[in-house]
């Protein structure tokens, strides 16, 4: 039988690292949840490393240290190296003592076993069992649907007179409902939905964590405790879902994940779960920030916004890709070295965490020219929002095909457009975007 760990592996503090002036400055900004609702001061936290230390070695409070990976090529270095660089032990930013509660009560380090989590072969496996859904050619036989569900939406913000808040009103529902048709999931059951995604999501930000309670006390194992519950939810419904789709199978992802096989077994339930809460809930709420925040960035500059609104079908491409580069809903992943590497110069030893920066790759001057501008005509885009290699977004046709459809739609029509009050964004350091746009508008 196999240890059961009761306590994460230890980031060694090696004597010979020491963080530098830039790190010292910038550590706890970068893990901080409310820096990422702030892009003002995220902006000059990882400008400062990419241009003092951009391979930075961070030793922020209450977390297990890390090189901070600020550059748009060693992101892409690390990213292509799979085997070398494993998502397994470490694939997102937690608490020290939020990791050991993990282990010691699972003996793992992740409640859950989604594709970010896994590695090859098990993350190949599971991942080809719905890639085909995703893939270009089947994409593009959904484009109707898709086109008929952002008329829908553009539809009812007219139908709401002259003013609503985009991104609570139309950018968070627009991709749930069609994420929800692949899956097979009933439009009743979206509100449910959209509110265990926001829970799971937003459970660093007061207004969308399960207990509300929490931003106060800081507990972190009712932290810990809260996240439990939301997952037991999505178990829960999708039990019920499996149960169904194995009696009646339907031309839907939740049949392919019911009736998985690997290795000529089913796949296991843990695993089952993990992949229906990762297709439900990442499957439309990146897609969302984004959305918002490219109207958002083009509420915000007027001449890119009367350029969008002069030729939205011709530039609905480049200004979708650009929305996905400015907002940058994934903040971050991380990866364990599994051998010692040489990067920048830098040993990193077997064993040592990095933590992939993708908004910080996403305004790499040596990348993109004028990158704190946002153009919705920038050619030649090479966002890094998708991440790239073995683990690149299987969902990304899907998203860009959303969102030049509700693009299309809602600037071919609006005649005018303009913010109507201060927009809000979550506080995540994970996964996040504007949580509120007022807008007022005439069609």
């Amino acid at each position: 039988m196999s240890k059961v760990l009761a306590t994460p592996p230890e980031t060694k503090m090696d004597a010979s690292r020491a963080m530098s002036a830039a790190a010292a400055q910038t550590a706890n900004w970068i893990v901080d949840p409310a820096v990422y609702a702030e892009q003002a001061q995220l902006d000059a936290a990882f400008a400062k490393l990419r241009r003092e230390d951009p391979l930075a070695w961070c030793e922020p409070e209450a977390f297990r240290p890390f090189w901070a990976v600020t550059k748009h090529a060693d992101i892409m270095e690390v990213s292509k190296q799979n085997k070398l660089f494993t998502n397994g032990q470490r694939e997102m930013l937690s608490y020290k003592v939020i990791e050991e509660k993990v282990y010691a009560d699972f003996g793992q380090p992740h409640l859950l076993k989604t594709l970010v989590q896994l590695d090859d072969p098990m993350h190949y496996k599971l991942r080809h069992l719905t890639q085909e859904w995703f893939m270009p050619h089947n994409v593009k036989k959904r484009e109707g649907a898709v086109r008929k569900i952002a008329k829908q939406y553009v539809d009812r913000m007219e139908d709401m007179g002259t003013s609503c808040d985009f991104q609570q009103d139309i950018a968070l529902h627009f991709p749930l409902r069609v994420i929800m048709q692949i899956l097979g999931v009933p439009e009743s059951d979206e509100a449910m939905m959209l509110k265990l995604t926001q829970e799971i999501f937003g459970a660093q930000d007061e207004d969308l964590m399960r207990d509300k309670d929490l931003a106060a006390t800081q507990d972190v194992e009712a932290g810990v405790s809260s996240i439990q519950q939301t997952l037991a939810e999505f178990f829960m419904y999708f039990t019920a879902i499996t149960a169904d789709r194995r009696a009646n199978p339907k031309d839907d992802v939740s049949t392919i994940i019911a009736q998985g096989m690997i290795d000529g077994a089913p796949i296991g339930e843990l695993e089952a779960m993990s992949y229906y809460i990762i297709v439900a809930a990442a499957g439309h709420d990146t897609t969302s920030a984004s959305t918002g925040g490219g109207v958002l960035a083009m509420l915000q500059d007027r001449a890119q916004l009367e350029k969008m609104m002069a030729d939205p079908i011709a530039l609905s491409r480049t200004a979708v890709d650009e929305a996905i580069r400015w907002t940058t809903p994934v903040k971050h992943f991380m990866r364990t070295a599994q051998e010692d590497y040489n990067l920048r110069d830098r040993l990193i030893k077997k064993g040592e965490s990095l933590l992939l920066c993708y908004p910080s790759g996403n305004r790499d001057e040596e990348v993109f020219d004028d990158p704190y501008k946002f153009k919705v005509d920038r050619a030649n885009n090479k966002l890094i929002s998708f991440g790239y290699g073995g683990h690149m977004c299987l969902g990304m046709h899907l998203a860009r095909l959303e969102m030049q459809a509700v693009y299309e739609e809602l600037f071919s029509r609006v005649k005018k457009i303009e913010l109507a009050g201060d927009p809000t964004f979550i506080k995540a350091n994970f996964v996040g975007g504007p949580k509120s746009i007022p807008v007022h508008y005439k069609f």
